[in-house]
């Protein structure tokens, strides 16, 4: 497995000042936002100039890219254009995993199916993998629901962040039926009440995480995305982070 950190730890820098800084903390490995209401890549752009994306995307402070997580505020036809865009962008700079949220609480499972299937279909024409983000607020936030969304759209996977899944609405299911699902993983520490706490002082085993990743053949990214918190040096949680799980490896 490799240890990478998000450019989402970041979120209110510009790209450039985000991997420098992810780089001086000694991270060798890198996932990109591609949110539109971020400050780095945005979806409109990557679609109306795919060749400087690729630019911007090779220019990493010597890191490899690991996944992007993806945010599109387009509908319609116009989402599943910016969509293809990015699926060329990561096939151009050898990314294979894209982090999409599912969606909201109340929208209908059928209606849900389509829409992943079509962007499955998508991916899988670049190379691509999809794996829907687990999120409070979202149909993800449910790990059965996690299940049967995978089950019924053949290619589709999880990107697992395990602190949605201690503070949300299901915390008391049990969710090692999820690892066989998973292309990629965040990290951070929390709590029942917190999603983010300092590394440490949560419930995140990462120990046991790492040994249930590994059972189930996971060889891809551990990414950290920690967000800056009051009266936190956030620069000594994402290198403290960082050894830790390079010390579970």
């Amino acid at each position: 497995m490799l240890v990478a950190a998000s450019t989402e730890c970041y979120y209110h820098l510009p790209l450039k000042e985000a991997l420098t800084k992810i780089s001086d903390l000694e991270y060798t490995n890198v996932e990109i936002a591609i949110h539109e209401q971020g400050q780095h890549l945005k979806p409109s752009v990557i679609a109306a100039d795919l060749d400087k994306a690729v630019a911007v995307c090779r220019d990493t402070e010597r890191m490899d890219v690991v996944a992007f997580s993806v945010e599109i505020d387009a509908t319609g036809e116009e989402y599943y254009r910016q969509f293809t865009a990015i699926c060329k962008l990561a096939k151009a700079t050898k990314v294979v995993t894209l982090a999409i949220p599912s969606g909201e609480l109340g929208t209908p499972f059928n209606e849900e199916v389509e829409k992943l299937r079509r962007l499955v279909q998508i991916a899988q024409l670049e190379g691509i993998r999809v794996g829907i983000k687990s999120q409070i607020g979202r149909l993800s936030e449910d790990p059965d629901t996690v299940v049967v969304l995978c089950d019924n759209v053949k290619g589709l996977g999880l990107t697992l962040d395990p602190t949605h899944y201690i503070c949300g609405p299901h915390s008391n299911k049990n969710v090692d039926k999820l690892m066989k699902y998973v292309y990629h993983v965040h990290l951070r520490d929390s709590k029942k009440g917190h999603l983010q706490v300092r590394v440490g002082q949560g419930e995140v085993e990462y120990g046991r995480l790492v040994t249930l990743l590994q059972k189930v053949n996971y060889h891809r990214a551990l990414s950290v995305n920690i967000r800056e918190m009051p009266d936190v040096d956030h620069m000594v949680e994402l290198r403290k982070m960082r050894l830790l799980l390079e010390s579970l490896l």
